[in-house]
């Protein structure tokens, strides 16, 4: 069930089963959580992951990756946001999941990374991941930057789009 407000900024039910002394700390990891989750994927993709994640079931996990993720590792100091966007790509493929690998890459692009920098991501990641891996992932990639290129009119660098991504 969703909220009647806006699934990005009703932090009523943020941790509603943690000890109230820890809420304020709770929602200050989100909240910068949000910020920084808004400016790498964008706000579309960050509204529809709160929306779907906005049953009183799910809410837990929107919430976790929110504050966890975004709110923790992703405003630490020592690296810069392209390069925890490489290390993702990394990661991801290794992981062989696919759609948030897509989401990363969009990520990547935002956080100023090139076409090529993602693409020798990939093969660099392929020496160590497997071929099989590097296959997948260079499809991803492709189908992401194309989506990018005819949808959001972000140039594509790397020549002709493949009509198999």
């Amino acid at each position: 069930m969703a909220s009647s407000s806006s699934p990005s900024t009703d932090l009523s039910q943020v941790k509603s089963a943690v000890d109230p002394a820890l809420r304020p700390a709770h929602e200050a990891l989100f909240n910068a959580g949000l910020a920084v989750r808004r400016a790498v994927v964008g706000d579309a993709y960050v509204d529809r992951a709160l929306e779907n994640g906005s049953s009183e079931f799910s809410r837990a996990g929107q919430e976790l990756v929110t504050e966890w993720c975004w709110g923790y590792a992703w405003t630490r100091p020592g690296l810069a946001r392209r390069d925890r966007s490489l290390l993702n790509i990394g990661m991801l493929m290794a992981l062989n999941r696919a759609p948030e690998l897509a989401v990363h890459v969009r990520g990547a692009r935002n956080n100023g990374l090139s076409e090529t920098e993602i693409r020798e991501a990939i093969l660099h990641a392929t020496t160590y991941c497997g071929v099989p891996a590097g296959v997948d992932a260079m499809k991803v990639a492709e189908k992401v930057l194309n989506e990018m290129a005819e949808k959001d009119g972000v140039p594509r660098e790397l020549g002709s789009r493949s009509k198999d991504a």
